[in-house]
């Protein structure tokens, strides 16, 4: 039982990162701007999370500075795809390329050549609120995470609500399916999409930052390492949604959790820790190809759209 406690927890603080860079997917890609971008915003926001939180000190700016720092970079995104057209695959993968190469300059400038940031001490990482408040054992090991779990599930409830019981949701949703019909109901597509592209970055930025700020303790070039790619493959997974985003954030989560249960030296037998690492990534195949061919993507995703085009 204290087993599956531990797994379950370790489930919780990997798929956080994952849940925080889907719902940025979500918001992106219903606008109809394809965002892979998301896995170097993911690397910005962990860069400037982690020193963020050596230099200042406090977590919580910390964290918030990591969210700004991956909504600068979908701001350049918004401005190539939406002002200037641009193919969203292509600034996507330069964004990817772009964001990990900033963080390792800023990383060498400001502490003195390396390519890591420094360990953030204890007291200055994201708090486990409930530590303390839970009796020792089971439900301790399970719920005493960091507190960007709580308000990762907490967004996937806000995100659901922005999304289908707004107006500004539903004008996202619009300019995603048909951004035509939306422009001539006096929608501003432009308007939408830079906002929707931008809360993805936002969102993004602070996945990376949970994960340089709780999960670890610092900032190193591997850090995300894929994470923002499967987080897309959440987004597709979850057909675009919110809620289900997060189911297939959890899935992964899982599959990550049983890779670190099982390379345990103390178990009676042992997995070569290369096929341990590989198991999300196996997962996240296996999924878009049993997946991705009844996701229905909104109408216009992925193309461009001139102002007075029906």
């Amino acid at each position: 039982m204290q087993d599956f406690a531990l797994i379950f927890s370790t489930t919780l603080m990997y798929a956080t990162p994952l849940i925080f860079a889907a719902l940025g997917g979500v918001f992106s890609e219903n606008s109809g701007i394809i965002n892979i971008g998301i896995e170097g915003m993911m690397t910005i926001g962990a860069f400037a999370g982690a020193a963020a939180g050596v230099i200042v000190g406090n977590p919580w700016i910390a964290f918030i500075i990591g969210g700004i720092a991956g909504g600068v970079f979908a701001l350049i995104h918004a401005i190539a795809t939406v002002s200037f057209n641009a193919d969203h695959t292509i600034s996507g993968v330069a964004i990817n390329l772009l964001a990990p190469g900033v963080a390792l300059f800023a990383s060498k400038i400001m502490f003195d050549g390396a390519t890591m940031t420094p360990t953030i001490p204890m007291e200055n990482k994201i708090p486990r609120p409930l530590n303390g408040l839970l009796p020792d054992g089971i439900l301790n090991t399970m719920f005493n995470s960091y507190a960007t779990v709580y308000i990762a599930f907490i967004l996937v409830v806000v995100v659901w609500f922005v999304l289908y019981k707004t107006k500004f949701g539903l004008r996202v949703r619009a300019v995603g399916e048909h951004p035509g019909a939306a422009d001539t109901l006096g929608v501003n597509v432009t308007r939408i999409r830079y906002t929707a592209v931008i809360i993805s970055g936002i969102l993004a930025g602070l996945g990376g930052a949970s994960m340089s700020l709780a999960v670890v303790s610092s900032f190193r070039p591997t850090l995300i390492s894929g994470q923002g790619y499967i987080a897309m493959a959440a987004v597709i997974f979850g057909k675009w949604r919110p809620q289900w985003a997060m189911a297939a954030c959890l899935l992964f989560g899982f599959s990550t959790a049983l890779s670190v249960f099982f390379g345990n030296p103390e178990l009676p037998f042992s997995i070569n820790e290369n096929l341990l690492s590989m198991i999300p990534y196996v997962v996240t195949l296996i999924m878009l190809v049993l997946f991705v061919k009844s996701s229905k993507a909104p109408s216009a995703l992925g193309n461009a759209y001139k102002k007075g085009e029906r």
